[in-house]
This record gives structure tokens, sequence and C-alpha cells, in this order.
């Protein structure tokens, strides 16, 4: 059956014919590996501040700083947006066709040839040889704070009907990341690992549930450029309620979780989730702090 998306208005303006819908649409399993926001060569950008709309490329795989073993994205062909961060307001200018990246077995992204004519701007990944993706065009954010939100999910996955759903993309089925365009305010999730009274350790998974209950992951890192000192970052992050969750894995069997003055133990299955109320900020520094410990 073919699903319909009404023609969102955009700055006014109707933004008619920009997608068609696949044949069909099927819910998913949460996707495994992770996307983020680089430049074109594929280097993370510190904080995930960019001067320019046109400097925003994305990746995806295993994640940055992963271990050997991570999962990366399933193989497929998915389908990405540019958005405010609430979701509301599509940003991206082109049709959904035009937005299209192959993923292979190995979770890196490929090729844009699912794009056809339209397709858009590619770099080549220094570190893994993929293809990084320029996201432009896309209109400026309503948001004051400078925010956007991009999205990533299987093609064949769209959904205009779907609870939730942001102009075709369900949140259950995407990868999200945040970034901001020429911000003044920085705003960040950050999750640290360490044995009690050990040094921090590097290379630890913490997933990232924004607010609109899209999945991420970040690894625990230390890269000053980007001023990563051991932490799992979750970069320009909106106002709202978001979820770190951690879990058992190698090289940390987690005792308990601190955020806020408050103190979380591990289920069952041996992981937590942390709820992470982040508040509106305009300017200025603001690190929300999760620390887990290890035995």
């Amino acid at each position: 059956m073919i699903r319909k998306l009404v023609c969102a208005v955009v700055a006014g303006v109707a933004a008619t014919a920009l997608w068609s819908m696949p044949a069909s649409a099927a819910p998913l399993l949460q996707l495994s590996g992770a996307i983020f926001t680089t430049d074109v060569s594929g280097a993370p950008v510190n904080l995930n501040h960019y001067a320019a709309k046109q400097d925003v490329y994305l990746n995806g795989g295993p994640g940055i700083n992963a271990p050997d073993d991570a999962a990366g994205l399933p193989a497929g062909i998915y389908a990405f947006q540019v958005t405010d961060p609430s979701g509301k307001t599509l940003l991206s200018t082109d049709p959904v066709s035009c937005r299209r990246v192959e993923v292979d077995a190995s979770g890196r992204f490929v090729s844009v040839a699912p794009s056809g004519a339209c397709a858009h701007s590619t770099g080549t990944d220094a570190e893994d040889s993929g293809i990084t993706v320029q996201l432009f065009p896309f209109l400026d954010t309503p948001n004051n704070g400078g925010e956007y939100k991009v999205w990533l999910t299987p093609y064949d996955a769209l959904d205009s009907t779907a609870p939730g759903s942001r102009h075709g993309f369900v949140p259950a089925d995407s990868k999200t990341d945040n970034f901001k365009v020429r911000a003044r305010a920085i705003v960040e999730i950050d999750t640290r690992f360490s044995r009690h009274g050990g040094p921090f350790i590097d290379g630890l998974a913490a997933e990232w549930t924004d607010t609109l209950g899209a999945h991420n992951v970040k690894y625990s890192e230390y890269n000053p450029a980007v001023l990563a000192f051991h932490e799992a970052h979750v970069e320009a992050a909106e106002a709202g309620l978001h979820k770190i969750t951690v879990a058992d894995q190698t090289g940390c069997e987690i005792d308990d979780v601190h955020y806020a003055g408050q103190t979380f133990v591990p289920d069952a299955n041996g992981s937590v989730t942390v709820p992470v109320q982040v508040k509106k900020h305009m300017n200025g520094d603001h690190t929300y702090w999760v620390d887990v410990h290890c035995v």
C-alpha cells in the first residue's frame, strides 16, 4: 500500500513533492551502530559546532572510538533528513529520494547512487575509506540556540502514518544526532566510566535516547582536539528529557551510576537508564555529567 505524506509547510513555503513513500513500511528492531556529524574528511568537529551549513557531513558506522567488535549499521538503503530539535519543522529542502545513502556489511556509508542524479555531495572518510555525505541543502533552524537534528532511518521503514512520525521518519526506527551552526551556547551530556577511585576508561558505550525517542550510541574517548577528555559526548543537546542507558560490557561491569546527586543501580540485566532533563540554554557552557562506576 502506498502511503501519502501531507505536504509540510516550511518557513511559509509549501514543501510539496519533497518525497514519495516506499511501497511498504514495517516496524524494525532498534538499529545497531551509530551516526555522527563530521567534516568532509570524516573528522569530528569540536562540540559539533559548525561555521556554515555547507560544512556539515553525515557519517555512519560502529561509532567514533568504538571497539573493534562493535556493531555497525545494518546493511541497506537509508534516508536522512535535517529538522529542528523538536522534529516538527522539516529543514531539508530536496525530495527524500535525493537523500538516500547505501550502507555496506561493515556498517559504513559507501554510496549515494540510490539517489540518482540529485544525490548529495560526498567526501572520503580518511579513517575507514567510507564516504561522508553533505547534509546541505537545508534551511536555517527556527531554534534560537542554533540547534539542528539529523535523522537516519531505513528507506523502507519510512511511514507517515506511524505515531510520532516526523515527516515519515519514526523515532523508534531512527538514529539521530544534533549539531549547531554559528551557535553561542555549548550544551552537552557527558558520560564517564571509571572504577571507584581509578582512572577513566575509554572505548565504552553509552546509549543516548533523545527527547523524541530516537537512539544513538556514543563512546568514551580521549581526544583533546575536540575537547573530549574520557567522556562519551552527546553534543548540542536540545531542551527536554533525554535518557542515557549504560549496560554491562567488556571492560565494565556496572556497580552504580551517579547523576545530579542521585545514585542508580543496575537492574537484573546489568543495565541502568538515567533521565537527564536538559534546560533551555541560550549562552555559556553547560554540561550534564553522568558518572558510571565499574567493578
